[in-house]
């Protein structure tokens, strides 16, 4: 059984003050559109995003993208269960109409998987856009997602501010660990692939001397009437 950390939250007034505030303002028809957004952090939907993943990733036999997305995603909702069980916070609210959670809330489920899941799919396809402008709009989109799903956690009160705020700092932390460390893998596979694509390098041009004869100066005719 794992040990509970005994952390002292110095922002507890600031998460408390941000979830009583949504809490007294939570309607059925705003609790359901907050339901449609945090859908897309939902276990159920990175499975299925990631199950596509993994299939297309055996098709096109892309094995170390396959371990990338793999290690990535489902390694890093793993370890954040691990962080839950040593934070050991319990969640803003646990009872009412609208609750249908369980579990601790640090660091936010929805919100790391959510971090892993669009920003591995970011890094996938960052390197096949050219434009500066359209990786700018990748990664706006990206962060635009995972922010809406954050912000949908904290509205209905299944974590607080800093819960949310936590998991987008481990994702990017895990995702940054994964990059590096899949760095040197990544050229190791890639270059005998490299070697075989690319044509065989020209001859190497040797410069031969050339013998260049002397002009020799022709003298001018001495004028006669001088």
């Amino acid at each position: 059984m794992t040990t509970p950390l005994a952390i002292e939250n110095p922002f507890a007034g600031i998460d408390h003050g941000v979830a009583l505030w949504f809490h007294e303002h939570l309607t059925p028809a705003f609790v359901s559109f907050l339901r449609g957004i945090t859908e897309f952090g939902s276990s159920e939907w990175i499975a299925i995003v990631l199950s596509l993943g993994v299939l297309l990733f055996i098709f096109k036999r892309w094995w170390l993208s396959l371990a990338t997305l793999v290690v990535a995603v489902p390694g890093g909702m793993l370890l954040n269960e691990l962080v839950k069980l040593l934070v050991h916070r319990h969640r803003p609210f646990v009872d009412g109409w609208f609750v249908d959670w369980s579990g601790y809330s640090f660091a936010s489920g929805h919100t790391i998987g959510a971090t892993l899941l669009y920003g591995q799919i970011a890094l996938f396809l960052i390197p096949v856009i050219k434009s500066r402008r359209g990786r700018v709009v990748l990664f706006s989109a990206a962060s635009f997602v995972v922010v809406l799903v954050g912000f949908s956690r904290v509205a209905l009160g299944a974590h607080y501010l800093t819960d949310v705020l936590g998991g987008m700092f481990l994702g990017t932390s895990w995702l940054m660990i994964c990059v590096v460390a899949a760095r040197p893998l990544r050229r190791t596979v890639l270059a005998p692939i490299i070697a075989e694509v690319l044509p065989e390098p020209a001859p190497e041009l040797v410069p031969i001397p050339v013998p260049v004869k002397a002009e020799v100066p022709v003298a001018s005719a001495s004028n006669p009437l001088s």
